[in-house]
């Protein structure tokens, strides 16, 4: 029977939405899981990765990269749209608490560079054995680790255009990679360090909610946020949507714009920057109406909801995207970017977190968390070793984002620089190494680098 209507997104969205429920099914009744505290959301897609590539599910992998894509601008959408909760006199008041998330933010900009100087490094000594890979192969590693699945994405499918054969397949393994990292390294090195009593919460049992990742009916539940509207007029939540909405509008219109008036090669490249233009204009807007006077309209806990329900879904719909036939075609020069990287990325983070003035361990595992998996693994990490956020380090990775924008940025730059200005690896290398030491010597500059702690 032929059906009146196109069914195909709804239908992907709801096999999306079936490994989602199963991933937090999985997680409740699974000791290993809750062990390592994967997220619902991985479990999902990595069920769903297996039935896909076994074919006892059908459904596209443009539709998944498609959804996946959309998915990303919008959790940056809404992550600027939200508002801080914090008032300008207690920031102000608290000039110190900028230190850091500050320290957070070189590290991560020190991390990338590491990251792609391995990738690229390694990419150069397989074409030395013969073994051809594209020149920015090795950078998918900090867009899948640092960035996540979103950006490795995005990045992927515009590099395509320039050549790069399955670069969206290769970008996804490095980020589920990098999320296997976060959980399978970070999880145990968290609880190796509270048996050694680094925490400064001392040993504390995990709760059982917290295992399972389900609130029991006789638990108190945090508000998911306020209703700036009456509902007479107007549900909140469609409100908020609204205004991802209309940004993601006069984003595709700058974009367009842009695409006019620029050479080509830049143009195509544009769209692996939407996230960035997105979060820009959510950001204007937000600031625009605070100046008029409504920003009270946008409730930070409804928008958190947003951001956090789109990212849920990306991960699934990114993991499931993954060809496993193309996986296992590059597995040798994936396996060892991911390697070296993997433990380099490790030694670092552990080398600079042992030398900062407070907090050590803290800040250690929720920095580690971040610059594998994302800000969402970061925390997952801290909650191990501080279950009621008593530390200041959930605000301190929060701010971080701030401070990491302008290096971030130039670093998604540079990984487009062999493409954009026909530059040599060597050279794009070389400037990811000038990077690296720069972050590094501020580390020191601040003198957020003192004698080790543990």
């Amino acid at each position: 029977m032929q059906s009146p209507f196109p069914f195909e997104s709804m239908l992907v969205f709801g096999c999306l939405a079936i490994m989602l429920l199963t991933g937090v099914l999985l997680r409740s009744k699974i000791v290993f899981l809750q062990r390592f505290l994967m997220p619902s959301c991985l479990i999902g897609g990595i069920l769903g990765l297996l039935l896909l590539n076994i074919g006892l599910v059908r459904v596209p992998v443009s539709d998944l990269e498609t959804f996946a894509y959309h998915l990303f601008n919008i959790s940056f959408i809404s992550v600027g749209l939200t508002r801080n909760e914090a008032s300008k006199a207690t920031l102000k008041s608290n000039v110190h608490i900028f230190k850091a998330p500050l320290w957070m933010a070189l590290t991560q900009s020190a991390i990338f560079p590491l990251q792609a100087i391995a990738g690229g490094v390694i990419v150069g000594l397989f074409g030395i054995f013969g073994i051809e890979l594209f020149p920015t192969f090795g950078f998918l590693v900090p867009l899948g680790f640092e960035e996540g699945p979103g950006q490795a994405l995005s990045m992927g499918k515009v590099w395509q255009g320039f050549g790069f054969e399955h670069a969206t397949t290769i970008g996804l393994t490095f980020a589920a990679v990098g999320f296997f990292f976060s959980f399978f390294v970070g999880v145990p090195l968290v609880n190796w360090g509270i048996r050694k009593g680094l925490s400064a919460q001392g040993s504390k049992a995990l709760p059982a909610d917290f295992l399972t990742g389900i609130i029991s009916k006789n638990q108190h539940r945090k508000s998911a946020g306020e209703l700036p509207f009456h509902s007479s007029n107007l549900d909140s939540l469609a409100f908020h949507t609204a205004l991802v909405g209309l940004v993601y509008v006069l984003t595709y219109g700058l974009a367009k714009y842009l695409g006019l008036i620029l050479p080509s090669d830049v143009a195509s490249i544009l769209w692996g920057f939407f996230f960035i233009f997105g979060l820009g204009i959510a950001l204007g807007l937000r600031w625009l109406m605070e100046r008029v006077g409504i920003g009270h309209l946008i409730d930070p806990g409804i928008q958190r909801r947003i951001s956090g329900w789109s990212v849920d879904f990306l991960i699934v719909s990114t993991v499931m995207a993954i060809k496993l036939t193309i996986v296992w075609q590059y597995i040798l020069p994936i396996s060892a970017i991911s390697l070296v990287s993997g433990a380099l990325t490790t030694f670092m983070v552990v080398y600079l977190g042992k030398r900062i003035w407070s907090y050590n361990f803290e800040r250690t595992i929720a920095i580690y968390g971040a610059v594998t998996g994302t800000v969402s693994s970061g925390l997952l990490l801290l909650r191990i070793a501080d279950p009621d956020f008593e530390t200041p380090v959930a605000i301190d990775i929060a701010l971080m984002n701030v401070f990491s924008i302008p290096s971030i940025g130039f670093c998604l730059v540079l990984v487009n620089a062999p493409l954009w200005w026909n530059w040599s690896i060597g050279t794009t290398l070389l400037a990811f190494l000038a990077l690296m030491i720069l972050a590094l010597g501020l580390i020191r500059v601040l003198k957020f680098w003192g004698s080790p702690k543990f």
